[in-house]
């Protein structure tokens, strides 16, 4: 639940910013205007550390103006804009580079818009299948028991023949997603990870024991279910950590009928601006981010990112192939990047 919202005044003209108002007053949290999404100011707090926690804690309900879809490979072909930011505060997070200084949350009321633009793309490109990742620069499940986007999202894609959405989320506030008409046309995905990347980066988010009794909710609904295991992290005795976590995956997911099992597997990363970033808001992380020891990689937008080296990044993939195969031998391994 958001500690403090502001509005922009426009998006009082969509049902949803109304809808969305009423529901935070009647809540008693404090609403502030503002003039843009991303002009927020004056955040409470006296040093910038105590203002980011605020941040993260925020909710800016606005518009998207910007409706062109950026690429979302390899999971999808578009990220589909329905929120940014997340309340979670994972220490290794890529957002710290594409959303640091703007760490709150926006939720954006201008669906409709939205969706007639995912439709032009899909008539570009049918009869392809045309997917749509809808957790790019968010964990939306975390706050869309508040705003029913991501539902109205997946009942949307649920009506298009050539459309699939798609995302993933480290919470477990699935339940009013449960009886969407999702059609089969939505993959729902959790991250996982081992007990030690959990505990030690994973702060503000669910456990890994809600996550999973989430997974099985999704499963009983009939969604395609996968999961995304990232960043798969060298920490000490990882290759013990791994198996444990796969051993106890299989286990929970034990009975649970799941005919189209996905893994995608995501290898640790940083960017120099994010390791900046992440020293100056988490300064007791544990978070290895010694440059000498990755290989430096070019990415998008020119900002390169710092990767496992080869021989490191073979061993990971083999390593946690291996214990795919071993306890899900039906599973699909989408990617390892």
């Amino acid at each position: 639940m958001p500690q403090l919202v502001y509005i922009e005044p426009k998006a009082l003209e969509y049902p949803l910013g109304r809808e969305l108002k009423e529901k935070f007053e009647k809540l008693g949290i404090e609403i502030r205007e503002t003039t843009s999404h991303n002009q927020i100011r004056n955040l409470p707090g006296d040093t910038d550390l105590q203002k980011y926690r605020v941040a993260k804690s925020t909710l800016v309900v606005g518009i998207r103006r910007t409706l062109k879809f950026d690429t979302s490979k390899p999971s999808a072909e578009y990220a589909i804009p329905l929120a940014t930011g997340c309340m979670g505060h994972c220490h290794y997070c890529y957002l710290q580079t594409t959303l640091g200084s703007k760490p709150y949350l926006r939720t954006y009321v201008n669906v409709d818009e939205i969706f007639e633009q995912a439709d032009k793309y899909m008539e570009e490109r049918k009869p392809e299948i045309t997917r749509f990742e809808a957790a790019c620069t968010s964990d939306i499940v975390g706050i869309d028991h508040l705003t029913h986007s991501l539902k109205k999202a997946i009942e949307f894609m649920g009506t298009r023949e050539f459309g699939r959405l798609r995302f993933v989320t480290k919470f477990h506030h699935v339940d009013h997603l449960l009886d969407a008409k999702h059609n089969g046309h939505t993959r729902f995905r959790f991250s996982v990870n081992s007990r030690y990347v959990i505990k030690n980066f994973e702060p503000g988010t669910s456990s890994f024991d809600q996550r999973l009794e989430a997974a099985k909710k999704v499963a009983n609904a009939g969604y395609p279910l996968g999961f995304i295991v990232a960043p798969i992290y060298m920490h000490d005795d990882w290759k013990e950590g791994y198996y444990e976590l796969f051993e106890r995956l299989a286990h929970s997911l034990e009975g649970v009928h799941i005919p189209d099992l996905s893994f995608e597997l995501i290898q640790h990363r940083f960017t120099k601006p994010a390791k900046k970033t992440i020293e100056k808001y988490y300064p007791k992380t544990k978070l290895e981010l010694d440059e000498s020891k990755r290989k430096y990689k070019w990415g998008k937008y020119g900002i390169g990112k710092y990767v496992y080296k080869d021989d490191d990044a073979a061993d990971l993939k083999e390593t946690i192939s291996s214990y795919i195969h071993q306890f899900f031998p039906a599973a699909e391994i989408a990617y390892f990047t």
